[in-house]
């Protein structure tokens, strides 16, 4: 089951009258169970419970009990040898009476106790039941969850009740109208509609029980809280609505009809309704909702969220860390709070991919806790904010999503409102909501920023809108900024450039044609990136972007980084590789940096590597502790004359290659073929054991080769395919020569070090393999009759770290290349005893591998199931090799690529001499 139906089981059970005798098995089916599990723990068969409760081994002890026995029975479960016995596995104990209900996790020692009516509001708890994954986070924000999945249900229910709203020129009516519910059910609860409930209670008053009529009742009061007091007597309102307030700020502006209600569409309005919206959390509840309307979205529906500590990671260190620390400093000196409250309400907060308004709504926050602490300083807490929303502005494409982005900065002003100076005030200001709309709806790569979010201090004209979509006159607005800072961050987007359409190409091709050739490479993400730049030019501005780590690896930091930093920026924090939790499901997992630019100055440069904070002299575009240095693919090795080369190019349709059966089947008819037949290696052969063979036909021997029919056959089949290639060359030249490859290297060696093009990220050394009398494919890379040190540099700690960085990646795999990994690799001077070291090693990293034939090295590499024998001698590699370089182990990944670095710089960089 997915969220949407546990939500909605749990929900019906808890309406329904506690029977004491099914409970158990209701509330077990609820989280999914089947009819046959269920049929063995009522027979007993699979029961293991030794006190007349129900034990479902591997989840849950539950018993029901007597009225005001509840606590009793939840230690009798605690305490039950049935529960302790490790078999069992038991995770979860509940205890209720119908009107109690307790529950435990023993795996977290979280607990719930609550009214059994209550019980729906904790389903997060009970999740993993259903084999549903919980977080801290999300547990925190149940409420959240909840309240999305019933408006979800709502939501699918109108859809499919009225067709004509699902489509393409409706779906924003149908968006809206969902904003306008939200907002009523938070603020029914909150007392800003002057009554608890009133929105969900009139409705149930006035609406027809079949919902016949609902969509009647709700569109006159959409209408009455579209018109002002005085204009009330006018608009005929009917009695029951003319008490609700008029709320202005264009939410309830324009159209006011209302899709059809069904029975059960009804049913679902009052389900939301009656939950308690002042629970509401606007940090995250605004990609939540979002998912209502995202197809996308809806299948992971709750299970995806946005990490406000994630989101701290950037706007701490842009801004925040330096008010606070503004802050300290004040200590409670009134003038210096004064200043820093001033400067505070100066400063603007730009999102150009706002979403649902994460970064706005949390950057609001943390700034208006400031502000409270500086305003008790001055023993003025309870002064209104000089910290205004419309300061907090934001572009998104999605026009729901800008909705709700907007909605969630309303809420969040009321909730710090209430917070800091108390609900009589909060309410007393809140409506009628302001008009002006400072989110902004379109394609942030095509608006112009600078009308978006105007340089501070001026005087501009700009098209504003209302707070929810509708146009107002073209007007002269008089900024209070003077002298403000702006900050720009948000997660745009990533896309890869195979992964962008043919929309998002253009979006490209307009922004960087004029500044680049070699754009084409770029992730989506980097078009925010320039557009900031291009912004900083004009505003004094600092930004920071989540961004996928692939534009600080390989070529995209060619691409790009000269582009954006330079004379007049430079990278003044970074958060080095790590995982984004996200909202949404396509970025949930990905491998993100955190990087922030701004002007250059003396302020302390910051690198946070996992739970480690480095001070750095300055930070490059690889997000390592340096100066500014672009890895250019190099046509030799830096360091070394040892020539790594590309596999070889069969470019025969497949005629080349012969499985283990084929040969077989060729030698037993032609003995004299074996002279013919040699072993392919690559990628896929190596790391998961296939066998694979090919032809290998020099000139001088073809005749011979001929004279075999099979291998004639072949060969012929090989001149057929590249006479149909769509490529000259292949026709017109290598059709004269089937019985050779495209391209060769090494066929005469007799050594090969192998290295696979592309590899997983998840194994701590690159896999790379020693063979002999082997035909390598491309494109993979090899080295030919090596001395078997280059294998333990190859297999080292340090060197996959180095691909890592400037080879960039397949997805998230590494993606190796010879003219940026091997050749610019820098390796120190070695001396006899170092390569006898480390040919050392390498023969022990084989001989581990060997031992434990016939394992695949797929089998081998596993991060969690790695050989002990193997891993040491990795790690015996990596010791000898890391002496070498620094005379002692690195601490950690980031010291290893500053030392390479280092070393790079140092043997790239041309020392002047004297004339």
């Amino acid at each position: 089951m997915n969220a949407v139906e546990i939500e909605q089981a749990i929900t019906d059970l808890a309406e329904q009258a506690f029977d004491a005798t099914e409970f158990p098995f209701h509330f077990l089916e609820a989280f999914g169970n089947k009819a046959t599990t269920i049929k063995k723990l009522r027979n007993g068969a699979s029961n293991k419970s030794d006190i007349g409760g129900v034990l479902q081994a591997n989840h849950i002890h539950l018993k029901t009990c007597d009225v005001g026995q509840v606590p009793d029975t939840l230690k009798a479960l605690r305490d039950s040898k049935a529960t302790e016995t490790k078999r069992n596995k038991v995770r979860f104990l509940l205890a209720t009476d119908g009107e109690v209900f307790e529950a435990e996790d023993l795996s977290t020692g979280e607990t719930v106790s609550c009214t059994y009516e209550d019980f729906p509001n904790h389903f997060v708890f009970f999740w993993p039941l259903a084999g549903l994954s919980k977080t801290k986070q999300l547990s925190e924000s149940e409420f959240d969850v909840r309240a999305t999945l019933r408006l979800n249900k709502l939501y699918t229910t109108l859809r499919a009740d009225n067709p004509e709203w699902g489509t393409p020129e409706r779906s924003a009516d149908m968006n809206h109208f969902m904003a306008r519910l939200i907002f009523l059910f938070f603020a029914e609860d909150t007392d800003i509609l002057n009554g608890e409930g009133l929105f969900t209670d009139t409705v149930e008053q006035m609406a027809n029980a079949d919902g016949s009529n609902t969509h009647e009742v709700i569109s006159e009061l959409f209408r009455a809280m579209d018109t002002p007091i005085k204009d009330r007597a006018a608009a005929n309102l009917p009695r029951w609505a003319d008490v609700f307030p008029y709320v202005n700020g264009g939410l309830f502006s324009g159209r006011t009809d209302v899709p059809r209600f069904s029975r059960i569409a009804q049913r679902y309005l009052t389900h939301i309704g009656n939950l308690n919206w002042t629970k509401i959390n606007p940090d995250i509840f605004g990609s939540m909702i979002q998912a209502v309307a995202d197809e996308d979205e809806r299948s992971a529906l709750g299970m995806h969220y946005t990490s406000v500590p994630n989101i701290l990671k950037v706007l701490n260190p842009l801004f925040l860390d330096d008010l606070r620390d503004h802050l300290d400093r004040a200590g409670d000196n009134k003038a210096k709070l004064l200043n820093l409250r001033k400067r505070m309400s100066n400063i603007r907060v730009f999102d150009p991919a706002c979403g649902s308004g994460n970064f706005l709504v949390i950057a609001y926050k943390q700034m208006r806790e400031i502000e409270f602490e500086i305003n008790k300083r001055r023993g003025e807490e309870f002064v209104r904010s000089d910290i205004r929303i419309q300061n907090f502005r934001g572009i998104e494409l999605r026009d729901f999503s800008a909705e709700i982005a907007r909605l969630a900065l309303i809420i969040a002003e009321y909730q710090c409102d209430v917070t800091y100076r108390g609900q009589k005030d909060a309410l007393a200001e809140f409506l009628p909501l302001d008009q002006k709309n400072w989110i902004t709806c379109g394609n942030a790569l095509r608006l112009d920023w600078l009308s978006v979010c105007p340089p501070t201090g001026a005087k501009v004209k700009i098209k504003s809108d209302d707070l929810f979509g509708t146009p107002l006159e073209q007007a002269e607005i008089d900024f209070e900024n003077e002298g403000g800072e702006t900050y720009i961050c948000g997660n745009p987007p990533y896309l890869g450039s195979r992964a962008q359409d043919k929309e998002q190409k253009e979006d490209m091709k307009a922004l960087f044609e004029p500044v680049s050739s070699n754009w084409k490479v770029l992730d989506y993400v980097a078009g925010w990136l320039l557009k900031a730049t291009q912004y900083a030019d004009s505003v004094d501005t600092a930004y920071a972007f989540v961004t996928t780590n692939s534009i600080c690896q390989g070529q995209q930091v060619v691409a790009l980084w000269p582009l954006l930093i330079g004379g007049n920026s430079e990278i003044f924090f970074a958060h080095r590789s790590f995982k984004w939790a996200n909202n949404a499901s396509h970025n949930a997992g990905v491998i993100c940096v955190i990087v922030g630019i701004g002007q250059p100055s003396s302020k302390t440069k910051v690198i946070y590597d996992d739970d480690h904070v480095r001070v750095a002299k300055g930070i490059n575009p690889y997000l390592v502790d340096g100066p500014v240095r672009y890895i250019e693919r190099s046509a030799k090795p830096i360091s070394h004359s040892i020539t790594m080369q590309r596999g070889n190019h069969l470019t025969d349709g497949g005629h080349l290659i012969l499985s283990p059966d084929e040969v077989r089947g060729l030698l037993a008819n032609n003995p004299e073929a074996k002279g013919f037949v040699r072993r392919l290696t690559g990628a896929q052969e190596f790391i998961r054991g296939f066998d694979r063979f090919c032809l290998l036909i020099d000139d001088s021997k073809l005749d011979a080769a001929l004279a075999i029919p099979d291998i004639s056959r072949r060969i012929a089949l090989v001149r057929e395919s590249r006479l149909q290639s769509s490529k000259a060359n292949t026709r017109d030249v290598l059709s004269l020569t089937p019985h050779k490859f495209e391209h060769s290297t090494g066929l005469k060696s007799n050594t090969v070090v192998m290295i696979p093009t592309v590899s997983s990220e998840r194994r701590e050394w690159l896999p790379v393999s020693y063979e002999t009398n082997v035909v390598v494919n491309a494109p993979n890379f090899a080295l030919y009759d090596a001395a078997l040190w280059n294998f333990a540099i190859l297999s080292s700690r340090c060197h996959v770290h180095w691909i890592a960085s400037v080879c960039g990646r397949l997805k998230t795999d590494y993606r190796y290349s010879n003219s940026l990994g091997w050749n610019t690799f820098p390796v120190p001077k070695l001396t006899e005893k170092n390569k006898a070291d480390l040919t050392r090693c390498a023969e022990d990293i084989l001989l581990a591998r060997e031992a434990h034939f016939p394992a695949t090295i797929a089998d081998l590499y596993k991060p969690d199931a790695m050989p002990d024998n193997l891993r040491a001698a990795h790690e015996a590699n990596d010791t000898v090799i890391e002496r070498i370089y620094m005379g002692r182990r690195f601490k950690n990944d980031t010291e290893r690529l500053e030392k390479l670095f280092e070393m790079y710089t140092k043997m790239t960089t041309q020392v002047p001499t004297d004339a």
